[in-house]
């Protein structure tokens, strides 16, 4: 049963409403003795989050236990919280206590669910104006908040303006403080699980509670820092850490899964100043230790951190420096036509250019790398850093190679066009192909090119020496002089 008491709350605007409501003087629905006795501070939080908006959350806690039946009140859990992944355990005697029962809270004591849980009570808003107080007093109508669902199922909050019924007739919109002469029953301030535990070993039980939360996210981007001639870069990854939980873990154990661990959820959209870092070849060392689990990869920081409500936190993953790095340029021409005498005529096309770098020891690399962006800058000839371009990667394990698309060359050119086309039989198509690629730059370059082809093909002749990548991909190195042009021409047979 509630306390009966007097609260003013300040009205002026609620979200887009016009109205919004102060914090209302604390007042708490009376609790049992039982459950109050059995609040108990954390003695140690860990969290693992993953890169899919979820985390799982340890919470170590001592509770005082009679035999028999206890009703106990676990405070602070996320308000974000999966109810049906609660594991409650006794370390001290797994085997001597059980739930029975558990119950989740989550309508919290805000000024919203106040004023909606009001609705049909009376209700008084005293406006303070020069020329003294004026009050008025009337039956509140409506709720200022109602729930709206867009097309997609999400639901949303949306404001509205208060309506009171009085003595004199409906006043719409009044703004000022508000007084009402009790809370609603069943609200909370803090989200909280309440379990029903059957214990046949009476003491003090360290116990673990754990649980899966939406809203605890983590990502993964990459700064990479190009020398002169694109030949090594620098690499600083940080990790961005997003709590959107509804829940504060103070001095908290904090883990990072990567890896694409297959969970079914809703598709939830993403959300989302750089500090001294640490080096992975020598020096200090990084701040994150990495270990395979399961079919995963985990980074486990070294130190406690405070991860805060509402609030993104980045840390370095690591750092490294002078990486080895290729330079590539790509000619990946438009689909060739093989279905006979190409019309169109040439076609030009961007000629790519990536840098390739090898995740190894041997490159001052070698931990997994997570998925994530990877931001290029490069030093221009007065000193000032450069942005050139980004990218992102997929999850890379070590001694694998990674590919960076940075963005198309200014300076050098590619057209693709087909010479010939005969029909050499019903299931035999010959098509003569010929690319010619010009450098304007003032040093020569070498330019992949990459063709493709489909069915039963080969090459007929070329001018120049291919490599077969796969069954439908085949490419050329070509080296292009300065301010020069340079041309590849092959003849490709198809069988269908």
């Amino acid at each position: 049963m509630n306390r009966h008491f007097t609260g003013r709350l300040a009205l002026s605007t609620l979200l887009a409403l016009g109205v919004l409501l102060s914090p209302v003087t604390s007042v708490f629905a009376a609790e049992s003795k039982s459950e109050a006795a059995n609040k108990a501070e954390s003695l140690g939080v860990a969290i693992t989050v993953y890169n899919q908006n979820f985390g799982l959350v340890k919470d170590i806690r001592n509770f005082e236990l009679k035999e028999g039946i206890n009703s106990i009140r676990f405070e602070d859990v996320a308000a974000a919280i999966d109810p049906t992944t609660v594991s409650f355990t006794s370390l001290t005697a797994p085997n001597s206590v059980a739930v029975r029962e558990q119950n989740y809270q989550f309508d919290l004591m805000d000024v919203g669910t106040i004023l909606s849980k009001s609705v049909g009570k009376e209700i008084k808003i005293r406006q303070y104006t020069t020329g003294g107080t004026h009050e008025v007093t009337g039956v509140l109508l409506n709720p200022p908040q109602v729930s709206v669902s867009d097309s997609n199922g999400n639901v949303s909050q949306r404001s509205q303006s208060i309506v009171l019924k009085t003595a004199s007739g409906i006043v719409l919109g009044p703004s000022g403080e508000v007084e009402i002469a009790e809370l609603p029953p069943g609200l909370v301030s803090k989200p909280s699980l309440l379990w029903k535990l059957d214990c046949d070993k009476p003491g003090t039980h360290k116990t673990e509670i754990s649980y899966q939360t939406q809203g605890l996210n983590w990502k993964c981007d990459y700064v990479a820092v190009a020398n002169a001639d694109d030949s090594a870069a620098d690499l600083t990854s940080w990790v961005t850490l997003d709590n959107k939980s509804g829940a504060t873990y103070k001095n908290a154990a904090l883990k990072l899964m990567a890896g694409d661990v297959h969970k079914i959820q809703p598709p939830v959209a993403p959300r989302a100043m750089m500090f001294k870092s640490a080096s992975m070849a020598g020096g200090m060392a990084p701040q994150f230790t990495e270990q395979s689990f399961a079919e995963y990869h985990l980074y486990s920081l070294a130190n406690k951190t405070d991860v805060m409500n509402n609030e993104t936190k980045q840390l370095t993953l690591f750092n490294t420096s002078n990486v080895p790095v290729k330079k590539l340029y790509i000619f990946d021409s438009p689909q060739p036509y093989y279905g006979g005498f190409n019309p169109s005529g040439a076609t030009n096309g961007k000629v790519n250019v990536k840098l390739e770098l090898v995740n190894s020891k041997e490159n001052n690399l070698g931990m997994p790398m997570p998925k994530g962006k990877v931001r290029v800058y490069k030093r221009d000839k007065d000193g000032a850093m450069q942005f050139v371009g980004e990218d992102l990667i997929d999850h890379t394990p070590k001694d694998e190679k990674v590919r960076v698309y940075i963005g198309d060359a200014f300076d050098l050119v590619g057209e693709r066009k087909q010479t010939n086309f005969n029909q050499v039989s019903n299931k035999i198509q010959r098509s003569s192909m010929e690319i010619s690629l010009r450098n304007h730059k003032e040093t020569p370059v070498t330019i992949t090119c990459v063709e493709h082809a489909y069915g039963d093909w080969k090459i007929i002749s070329s001018s120049q020496p291919s490599t077969k990548k796969d069954s439908h991909t085949f490419e050329f190195a070509v080296k292009v002089p300065a301010n020069g042009e340079a041309k590849v021409n092959y003849e490709v047979e198809t069988r269908y």
